[in-house]
Parts: structure tokens; C-alpha cells; sequence
């Protein structure tokens, strides 16, 4: 309850800060809200197809993950997407990820960085962001020290690389 009321108040407040840094620093001061954190719908089917099958492919560093973490069957993974967790982890934490770190993020990065340095950096916290969870596995001794270091390394890598992916698309 704790981590899902502290995501709605960061994805609440990240497009304030958004429309507060637009005021101060005077970029383009007529472009709407939506406009500044990459809401645009002309030419969103062309631009929604390859990026979609990419993104589809991009995403099964995850799923490899989890299927060395846990074999399970059938309905061992039904019970796992009725699970609420996973609800947070699959739905929402990617939503209020990609508002925070795509729209709201790389924003205020590339015209302090330029487009190309802000591409690259964004995705670096994206993947930091991420290390709670070596804090979480170690708290509860889910495995060794090791392997849950490994596990970052791998989940820091596919996040970073899908950051930098993801930050491309917005930027294009």
C-alpha cells in the first residue's frame, strides 16, 4: 500500500514539476501540458506499430528473468497475474515509470544536456532506480548475495538499454 499511494503521489506531482519548470525557464511558453511530456496524435498509428513489436521484444528481458527465478505452469502464472503485486508491477510501475522518466525527466535533461546526452543519461537513473530491489531481496534472504547481485546487473543492463530505447521513441 505504501509503494502504490507513494507511485500515485510522484505521478501526480511529476507533471506539476513539469509545468513549473516550463514557466521557469520560458521554453515555449504556448505549448500545452500534454504536448511538452510527448502526447501527439498526428501520424500515431505508423509512429505505434514497429515501436510497439519493439517494444514487445524489449520486454522479454523481464519475462527470461522471471522464468529462471520461478518455473512455473500454467496455473501457477494465472495466479500470479490475478496476484495484486503483479498488477503493480506490470501495469502500473511501467505507466508511472514512463511519465516520470520519459515525460516528465527527459524534458527538463535535453535542453541542459542536448538530445543525444539526455537519450543516454535518462535511461542510467531508469536503471538505478531499479536497484530497491537488491535492498528487498536481501532484506527477505531470497537468494544469495551473489546471485541477487547478478540479478541487478542483469534487470540494471535490460532497463538501461530499454530506457535508452524508449527515450529515443519519445524523442523521435
Amino acid at each position: 500500500k505504501r509503494r502504490s499511494t507513494s507511485v500515485l503521489v510522484v505521478s501526480s506531482l511529476s507533471p506539476l514539476c513539469v509545468l513549473l519548470w516550463r514557466e521557469l525557464t520560458g521554453i515555449q511558453p504556448g505549448t500545452s501540458l500534454l504536448t511538452l511530456m510527448g502526447f501527439r496524435l498526428e501520424g500515431i498509428f505508423p509512429a505505434a506499430l514497429l515501436p510497439l513489436l519493439l517494444t514487445m521484444i524489449l520486454f522479454l528481458g523481464p519475462l527470461m528473468q522471471l522464468s529462471m527465478d520461478c518455473p512455473c505452469d500454467l496455473t501457477d502464472g494465472l495466479k500470479v497475474v490475478l496476484d495484486m503485486r503483479w498488477l503493480r508491477n506490470q501495469v502500473i510501475a511501467p505507466l508511472t515509470e514512463e511519465l516520470v522518466f520519459r515525460a516528465c525527466m527527459l524534458p527538463m535533461l535535453a535542453p541542459c544536456t542536448g538530445l543525444g546526452p539526455a537519450v543516454f543519461t535518462c535511461p542510467l537513473f531508469f536503471g538505478v532506480a531499479h536497484f530497491h530491489h537488491i535492498i528487498e531481496q536481501l532484506r527477505f534472504r531470497q537468494s544469495s548475495v551473489g546471485s541477487i547481485f547478478v540479478s541487478a546487473a542483469f534487470q540494471f543492463s535490460y532497463t538501461a538499454v530499454f530506457g535508452a530505447y524508449t527515450a529515443f521513441l519519445f524523442i523521435r
